[in-house]
């Protein structure tokens, strides 16, 4: 049968990349300004209150997105995600995203040229990009923008940009302040620098605030409400059936189901049994079809 249960990482265990912890450190905005302002290399205007795991789902039958945290000012919209594991097809999540934020901002009746520029961070603990041989590029920054392949001096001017830190290349950071904060994001470990040492300060306060514990708490109870929920809707579907012997084609056929239903590898890999890595190759079989 499958595993059911459902860890939840103790409080003082907790560090600055944690689901939970990461939005509750970026609540406080001169903070979320300054580590935004640091990666990015954009002066952010004052931000009253930056957005904490901001929901949006336009239609009822449309796919929802929690972002992590989403800040805007009068010109910009950033939202900051946090990747403590690899995720994936991460491309396709950041193109998402921005929809779903360019839908979000833009009301009815508006022309597009009132679109602020959005900006999409993600900070990731891994590197996401691998070549052919599953072999990471390497490089601690990825920063993509819309370009003209015929002419690269062609600016499609959308007003998009998406970068992506890869912090276990920290080293070839040349940026110090970056090369601090992704040494920070890597190892756990603040250093000698003054932000990155006042976000562990942070860190260490809130695992002793009260109300930052019922938050926490009431966060991963709803998570885990949503994983039952979602393994229940999968059953009544027909795509979680247990693996017994024999039932192995039976088992795959209801994973392929699940990945094209985008329940992510985990969640496919728990209600049918098969492991991670035999998830992951029907991932690559999806893809080549």
């Amino acid at each position: 049968m499958p595993n059911s249960s459902f860890h939840i990482k103790p409080i003082e265990d907790l560090t600055f990349t944690d689901d939970g912890m990461f939005q509750a450190v970026l609540h406080e905005p001169d903070i979320c300004a300054e580590l935004v302002e640091r990666l990015l290399h954009v002066k952010v205007n004052r931000v009253e209150y930056p957005e904490i795991e901001k929901q949006i789902a336009p239609y009822f039958t449309t796919k929802g997105v929690r972002l992590d945290v989403y800040l805007r000012d009068s010109e910009k919209i950033i939202d900051v995600e946090m990747q403590s594991y690899p995720q994936e097809a991460l491309g396709k999540r950041t193109r998402y995203y921005n929809s779903m934020i360019d839908m979000d901002s833009l009301m009815k009746g508006q022309d597009y040229t009132e679109l602020k520029d959005c900006y999409i961070l993600f900070i990731c603990k891994k590197d996401p990009f691998m070549d052919a041989d599953e072999k990471p590029y390497g490089l601690p920054c990825y920063t993509f923008s819309n370009i003209c392949h015929e002419d690269s001096s062609v600016n499609l001017n959308d007003k998009t940009l998406k970068v992506i830190y890869n912090a276990s290349a920290y080293k070839e950071e040349k940026d110090q302040r970056i090369r601090d904060f992704l040494h920070f994001v890597c190892t756990n470990e603040p250093g000698k620098d003054s932000f990155t040492n006042r976000l562990s300060a942070i860190v260490e306060k809130l695992k002793d605030n009260e109300k930052f514990k019922g938050d926490y708490l009431a966060m991963n109870l709803h998570d885990r409400d949503l994983i039952r929920m979602t393994r229940k809707e999968a059953i009544e579907e027909g795509i979680a059936m247990g693996i017994s012997q024999g039932a192995r084609n039976n088992a795959i056929e209801n994973a392929l189901k699940a990945l094209k239903m985008n329940l992510s590898i985990e969640q496919v890999s728990e209600i049918t049994s098969l492991s991670l890595e035999e998830v992951k190759e029907l991932t690559k079989d999806i893809a080549a079809t």
